[in-house]
């Protein structure tokens, strides 16, 4: 196996979290003891590996963003990928075949879930949608389309789109914006923008916060987002914590609870991407506060939370990926806070997914490359 040896150092932008008072300050965060963590790769060849899940036989799936359900064993892709894949996906733009999760109980149900492009529906072009399906003889069959957003349009930006079941079974998921910020992020009439809840079979539950609101779509658990593509299960507090892309600037980290208005474009912490001003405002009464946020942008995707005890002294805290930078945000929590900040495995590539295996390491999707297994010192 290649390895990377990456020293855990200090964050070399400064973090910024936010304060209690709906404002922000800069927090230059403190030396922490060296802890050296190896990237030790698994298996190479995969372009966009966008999701992770690893079976009960240990069998990893991958989907690979082109459209492919990739299976790695005993550290080997295989040549023979899952068949089935939902007639409608569609690659356009950042959107393809998107992230999977199986069902909290699916050695007795069998199910996995699925989120990809889907071309069905309203219009030209595509929206997120999300499925579940079983594995037979290496095919998806008896597949049950459990929510599509709509309309469909040809833009290629902001399909989100993060699965996460929580510990009472609901499935949580994103949709970004779809490059529409001035109109989706804040009407809860419209899909795109939201972070959503179902029941496994797709329904809706009764205590959505929005449900029985004239025109709503009660799927909505949280709005005002704009491209959410991490999502994770607090494993101390069974809260989703999600993040999402700004746009030049301003990435989040936010706590998701229901019905509350995450700000999105009405309050932001970026500018656009030309360096022009689309708002002044960093809060307002009855948006919510960010956990921490970026300035530079790192472009943050996938994230998860350390349960195991394979990295001495990281258990229950966070890890985010970036893109941008090429490395792995390492976020020591404390409650609902985000206290200290370091760069794990600087140089990686361009980190698209985390996820902890069922033997307590994790796993690292790196685009344009494979999967990584992080190794602490000593373990």
């Amino acid at each position: 196996m290649n390895r990377l040896s990456i020293i855990l150092g200090l964050v070399l932008f400064p973090s910024i979290l936010a304060c209690q008072d709906n404002s922000a300050e800069e927090v230059v965060t403190e030396p922490m003891e060296s802890s050296q963590i190896t990237a030790e790769k698994v298996v190479g060849g995969i372009e966009i590996g966008w999701g992770m899940a690893w079976l009960p036989n240990g069998d990893m799936l991958v989907t690979e963003k082109s459209g492919s359900l990739l299976v790695i064993r005993d550290g080997q892709l295989l040549d023979q990928t899952i068949g089935g894949l939902p007639q409608d996906l569609k690659v356009q733009g950042q959107g393809g075949f998107l992230d999977i999760e199986l069902h909290p109980d699916y050695e007795n149900n069998g199910w996995v879930y699925l989120s990809y492009a889907s071309s069905s529906g309203q219009g030209d072009g595509a929206n997120t949608a999300i499925m579940r399906a079983r594995i037979q003889d290496n095919m998806l069959v008896d597949k049950e389309v459990l929510y599509k957003g709509e309309p469909n349009t040809t833009r290629g930006q902001h399909f989100g789109s993060r699965l996460q079941f929580d510990n009472d079974g609901f499935l949580f998921f994103s949709i970004g914006d779809r490059g529409n910020r001035d109109v989706n992020p804040q009407d809860i009439t419209r899909d795109a923008g939201k972070i959503y809840r179902i029941n496994d079979d797709g329904s809706i539950p009764s205590d959505n916060p929005f449900v029985g609101e004239a025109g709503a779509k009660e799927a909505i658990y949280s709005y005002g987002h704009r491209n959410p593509q991490g999502m994770a299960l607090n494993p101390e507090s069974g809260q989703i914590w999600e993040h999402e892309h700004g746009p030049r600037g301003g990435d989040e980290v936010n706590i998701i609870r229901p019905g509350n208005n995450y700000g999105w474009p009405v309050i932001s912490y970026g500018i656009n991407y030309n360096g022009t001003v689309f708002t002044e405002d960093t809060a307002k009464v009855g948006m919510e506060q960010p956990v921490v946020y970026w300035d530079p942008s790192i472009a943050p995707s996938g994230m998860e939370f350390i349960t195991s005890d394979k990295y001495p002294g990281m258990k229950g805290d966070l890890l985010v990926g970036s893109l941008k930078f090429a490395y792995i945000e390492y976020c020591d929590v404390e409650g609902d806070e985000i206290v200290e900040q370091k760069r794990l495995v600087e140089g990686i590539g361009r980190v698209r997914e985390i996820e902890q295996g069922p033997d307590g390491y994790i796993y690292v999707s790196v685009e344009g490359d494979g999967i990584y297994r992080l190794i602490a010192s000593g373990s």
